[in-house]
């Protein structure tokens, strides 16, 4: 199957569909998911939007704790842009249907939250499931839209590019299992994060770091991949698949205890439970390794369970059903990778390095994030961008130009597979060595042994890849690999610790020397 379209929007979280929601507008949009349209990191996010609302409250308030939690690497242009477009992205929301929680006191008021990092209360939420509510709106407004086509269960594999400009992907088709193609005068790249490629996540299962690997392999610039934020507080059950526990919680008052119910935030940092995340996740792995102990517990229980249920009604509801009552017990939490602060490298207006290719959301790096991203400004991220990105982007879908010629997939000698172990172990084993080797705390011999381990890894990818008929377990496979080699060559490249990044044989800052982006850059595709 060929389609034709003048937007191609891959991915379905909130960059992707508010993305193609305004494009709509101008022509026609396909887009592109890998599992149903609602299925993405967006529908997990719990906490909500931070965005200047309150009379109490600041535009530079906002900027400030944004650039704080960033560590020297904000690009502070980006910063006030973002920030100061917050306001009129929410009230979009508001007018597509979107629901926020109302002040318990004044019910013309929204209900503001506080989280880590912020000197302020400012993050409107759907009570502690907002994703979810925002994906939903957006998803059935998607539905309706007569200009906007659908494709559920499609992965990308690779970029169609003609000298130096995309027009379009390759797209596989995984319960048909074929690969079709996909024109377009312009391509979107909204397919989220990679927390999928360690081995412990918040994620969900599509985040695979797919549009990252696809846009590297067709030479777009990738920028400070070395920053992957842990989020610190993830349930610990065998079951709970990395349940995240809200930054909210310890915004309204939650304490860390060890195992022994003493506090220890105190002795990190002066803003304790609320100091941004890459203190508090370095913090409960330094005290996890120091007594051999598998989790540590947050404990909100000097609140009223009244509170607690109207507070985080989902997040009381979900651990309950795991045998945990937060209303009379701490919570064994543990962190988990949840968001990467690195990316596609784009400009103020979405544009990647390569001509016709957007990318809007967590699989870029805008700039606003810096060395750490600040709580829930990522949905915040992803609205104003995408906004920015269909109003240039609709210019470049009105000239009047023909497709190139384009020849459908061609899988050469591959034959199906019957080794598919392989895939399976290289996942898994990947997953491992970044968790071991890239994680909260790095260093020079751990960072060498997976650089010589993930090359490994990708030449047999590679072989396997050119000798089988491509499915999605081979895709993702070899987009993690892509990812996890992209996130070790810049944590070596990186001779500092700074935000996120905190490598033992470099502990200290060097802005003279590192204040600065780290960018890799394919040119050839492989």
């Amino acid at each position: 199957m060929e389609v034709e379209t003048d937007f191609l929007v891959i991915g379905s979280g909130v960059a992707g569909l508010s993305f193609a929601l305004r494009v709509a507008a101008w022509g026609k949009v396909a887009v592109v998911t890998k599992r149903e349209i609602e299925e993405s990191n967006t529908k997990y996010a719990q906490g909500g939007i931070a965005s200047v609302w309150s009379q109490e409250d600041s535009f530079d308030a906002h900027i400030q704790d944004t650039l704080v939690a960033g560590d020297g690497l904000c690009h502070p242009d980006v910063v006030e842009m973002v920030v100061k477009n917050g306001p009129d992205r929410i009230r979009d929301l508001v007018s597509w249907g979107v629901n926020f929680t109302l002040w318990e006191k004044d019910k013309t008021k929204y209900d503001l939250a506080r989280e880590g990092g912020h000197s302020k209360r400012r993050i409107i939420h759907a009570a502690d499931l907002t994703g979810e509510e925002v994906e939903k709106t957006l998803a059935n407004r998607v539905k309706r839209n007569s200009n906007i086509a659908t494709y559920e269960n499609l992965i990308a594999i690779n970029l169609i590019m003609r000298e130096g400009e995309c027009w379009g992907a390759y797209v596989l088709d995984v319960k048909k299992k074929v690969v079709h193609t996909f024109l377009a005068k312009v391509t979107l790249l909204a397919t989220g994060g990679a927390g999928k490629v360690y081995l412990y996540t918040s994620n969900s299962d599509v985040a695979t770091g797919d549009g990252i690997a696809i846009a590297y392999r067709a030479g777009a610039k990738i920028a400070n991949m070395e920053f992957m934020q842990f989020h610190p507080t993830c349930l610990y059950h065998p079951e709970a698949k990395s349940f995240l526990i809200s930054e909210a919680v310890r915004g309204e008052g939650g304490i860390l205890r060890l195992r022994d119910g003493k506090p220890f935030m105190h002795k990190y940092h002066p803003q304790k439970e609320l100091a941004s995340r890459d203190i508090v996740a370095r913090a409960i792995d330094n005290e996890m390794k120091q007594r051999g102990d598998d989790c540590v517990f947050l404990d909100i229980t000097h609140k009223s369970p009244e509170f607690i249920k109207k507070k985080f009604p989902n997040i009381y509801k979900k651990c309950r059903s795991f045998g945990f009552d937060m209303t009379r017990e701490p919570l064994p939490v543990v962190p988990a990778a949840h968001y990467i602060c690195g990316g596609v490298l784009t400009d103020t207006d979405g544009r990647t390095s390569l001509k016709r290719l957007y990318a809007v959301g967590e699989v870029t790096y805008s700039g606003l994030h810096g060395a750490n991203r600040l709580a829930s400004n990522s949905l915040l991220e992803a609205l104003v961008f995408a906004d920015r990105a269909s109003k240039h982007a609709k210019y470049a879908a009105e000239e009047k130009i023909s497709f190139p010629t384009v020849s459908p997939w061609d899988i050469g000698h591959a034959v199906d597979s019957h080794e598919a172990v392989m895939v399976s172990h290289n996942w898994d084993e990947i997953r491992r060595l970044m968790w071991n080797y890239v994680g909260i705390v790095r260093s020079n011999k751990r960072l060498a042994r997976a650089k010589r381990r993930i090359e490994l890894f990708q030449k047999e990818i590679q072989e396997y890849y050119w000798d089988f008929i491509v499915t999605s377990d081979l895709i993702e496979l070899r987009n993690i690999a892509v990812v996890g080699q992209l996130i070790i060559n810049s944590a070596i490249k990186r001779r500092e610790s700074r935000g996120l990044h905190y490598n033992l044989d470099y502990p200290s800052k060097d802005d003279l020397h590192w204040q600065k982006d780290t960018i890799i850059q394919q040119k050839t595709l492989k």
